[in-house]
C-alpha cells in the first residue's frame, strides 16, 4: 500500500488574524498556519450502490382448512418453529369417518350386485345361444350388469373422496418456518378456505432483502451480474455485530415508471436469525472492486472555482 502526505486544513488555518491597528512597528512575517497532515492510501475499493432495504420472508404460507368443521387440536405455540410435514391442526374427524364407512358400505353393496349381474349375464348369454331366451331379454340383463358396474366405479370415486376429506382433517405444515399469531383457536367452527387463515408461517432461513436502485444503475447491475453473483451486504441499525453478507438473487423485469427505480432482491442464509421479516436495513450492492485506488480522507478535499482539490506536502515541507 502506497502513501503520500497531504494537508487537512483546520479552521484555524483558513483564517488569518489582522495585525493590531495603532502600532507603528513594521509587521513581522505571518505565523505558521496550523494544519493536520493525512496520507493518501492506495488499496482495493469496492464500487457500491447504497439503498434502504426491507427484509422479506423467503416464502409465506397462509394456512387454511379445505373442509368445514370444528377445530379440535392445535399442536404448536405461537412463534414456534415448525418443520415441513409437522402436524399443526386437527378438525373433528367423526363426521368424516362416518362418510368413509357409508361410502365403503355402498361400494360393498354395489360390488355384490354387480358380481351377481355379471353371473346372470353369463347365464343369459348361454341361454340366448341355445335359443331358450330372446335377444331382448339378454340385452336387458347385460344393460343391468353395465349399470351396476358403473355404480361400482362411482362408489369407488365417492369412497376415495371421503378418504381425502378425512385426510384434510389433519393439517400439516407445508414448509419449514416460523409460526405467527394464532388467529383461530381450538373449539371454533371453521369453514373451508375461509378468511382469515388459521396462522401464517414465514420461512426465514434463507431470507430475502428487497431494495430499489435508480434506473441509471440498471445497465451496470445487469453487466456485472452476468459475470457472477454480486455480493450484497446489509447493516442492521443498532446491531453492533457488523454487516450481514448475501448475494443478489433477483432483478425485476421492469422499471417502476412512477419512481424511476428497479427492484432487486438479495438472498441471505440467515442461520443466526439476525434478519427478520419487516425490518428496514441499510443495503450495499457491490458492483465491482477497483484495484489500487487512491483513497484520501473526505476532510482533505477542498472546493474551488475549478472543482475539488487537495493540498500536497512537498519534500521541503512546503505546500
Amino acid at each position: 500500500m502506497t502513501r503520500w502526505p497531504l494537508l487537512v486544513l483546520t479552521a484555524a488555518g483558513l483564517s488569518l488574524l489582522s495585525a493590531c491597528a495603532g502600532t507603528k512597528a513594521a509587521p513581522g512575517p505571518p505565523p505558521p498556519v496550523p494544519v493536520l497532515a493525512a496520507t493518501v492510501e492506495q488499496k482495493n475499493v469496492p464500487i457500491q450502490v447504497r439503498a434502504i432495504g426491507t427484509v422479506e420472508a423467503y416464502s409465506t404460507v397462509s394456512v387454511k382448512t379445505q373442509i368445514t368443521g370444528e377445530l379440535t387440536g392445535v399442536f404448536f405455540k405461537e412463534g414456534d418453529d415448525v418443520q415441513k410435514g409437522q402436524l399443526i391442526f386437527t378438525l373433528d374427524k367423526r363426521p368424516l369417518e362416518a362418510d368413509v364407512r357409508r361410502a365403503e358400505g355402498a361400494l360393498a353393496r354395489d360390488e355384490a350386485q354387480a358380481a351377481n349381474a355379471v353371473s346372470e349375464q353369463r347365464r343369459y348369454e348361454a341361454l340366448v345361444k341355445a335359443g331358450v331366451v330372446s335377444t331382448q331379454e339378454y340385452d336387458r340383463v347385460a344393460a343391468n350388469a353395465d349399470a351396476l358396474a358403473a355404480a361400482v366405479r362411482a362408489d369407488r370415486g365417492s369412497l376415495e373422496n371421503a378418504r381425502v376429506q378425512l385426510v384434510y382433517a389433519s393439517i400439516y405444515s407445508p414448509i419449514n418456518g416460523r409460526t405467527g399469531n394464532l388467529i383461530v383457536h381450538q373449539g371454533n367452527m371453521i369453514k373451508a378456505n375461509d378468511n382469515p387463515p388459521l396462522v401464517n408461517i414465514n420461512q426465514v432461513e434463507p431470507i430475502y432483502v428487497t431494495f430499489t436502485v435508480p434506473q441509471q444503475y440498471l445497465a451496470e447491475v445487469k453487466q456485472y451480474a452476468r459475470s457472477g453473483s454480486l455480493p450484497v451486504q446489509t447493516v442492521i441499525p443498532s446491531d453492533p455485530r457488523g454487516p450481514v453478507t448475501g448475494k443478489l438473487s433477483f432483478i425485476d423485469n421492469m422499471v417502476d415508471s412512477t419512481t424511476g427505480t428497479i427492484k432487486l432482491k438479495g438472498v441471505f442464509a440467515n442461520r443466526d436469525r439476525r434478519l427478520w421479516p419487516g425490518q428496514f436495513v441499510d443495503t450495499y450492492l457491490t458492483l465491482k472492486t477497483q484495484s489500487n485506488a487512491l483513497v484520501i480522507p473526505s476532510q482533505a478535499i477542498q472546493n474551488g472555482q475549478q472543482g475539488t482539490f487537495v493540498y500536497v506536502i512537498k519534500d521541503d515541507n512546503t505546500v
